[in-house]
């Protein structure tokens, strides 16, 4: 039977992300794989930002990620290497775009740390990868289409017909992609920046 493990906490506590790959390794028997997925998106002008959605979206889509890494790689380097996936996004992560520019400045963040990361461990054993999704139908998008006014089901589908695939990803669709960079099929895989987008550019 496999272990399983629930860690709860705050990605904002740097506490509480320095420790977390610890108390995984402890709680699982080792850490061969770190997937990081918790992100926010800020909607806006660098005008309209507020300091509280900079503390809010560096703390969470950067900070954390960083702090969380850096605790894995030795952990992961005892044990002969491993994984680590980083969510970045087509929007920053691969070109960024209008009217984000808070989110795209952190993905970029994440994009060019992966880089960095992957060269610099891959002697280890350590395969340091991001998956850089275009828009998918989770509850940080739907949420989105609410507070501006819309019907997220509507919104969602209207939005599906700018991807030329003929709708916007799901989970699972960016999921697989994970799963395959935490994998041996990607061996041969340090510091890629993967796209997935169901061909539809930024703009």
């Amino acid at each position: 039977m496999e272990a399983e493990a629930n860690l709860p906490g705050d990605l904002l506590d740097a506490d509480y992300a320095n420790a977390l790959p610890q108390a995984a390794a402890e709680a699982l028997g080792g850490l061969d794989v770190v997937i990081k997925n918790a992100g926010v998106i800020t909607r806006g002008l660098v005008t309209e930002t507020s300091d509280a959605d900079w503390n809010l979206s560096m703390g969470v889509n950067v900070e954390a990620p960083f702090r969380i890494c850096r605790a894995a790689i030795p952990l992961m380097a005892e044990t002969g290497g491993g994984a680590i996936v980083n969510t970045s996004s087509c929007w920053g992560g691969k070109n960024p775009g209008p009217n984000h520019a808070l989110y795209c400045m952190t993905k970029a963040a994440i994009a060019s740390l992966t880089q960095c990361m992957g060269m610099d461990h891959a002697r280890q054993g350590i395969r340091i990868n991001a998956v850089c999704p275009n828009e998918v139908n989770t509850p940080m998008l739907r949420s989105g289409f609410a507070k501006r006014g819309f019907d997220p089901d509507s919104a969602a589908a209207e939005l599906g017909k700018t991807v030329p695939l003929g709708r916007i990803a799901e989970p699972e669709d960016i999921a697989d992609v994970v799963m395959f960079l935490a994998s041996d099929a990607s061996r041969y895989m340090c510091g890629a920046l993967l796209e997935v987008n169901g061909g539809k550019p930024v703009s």
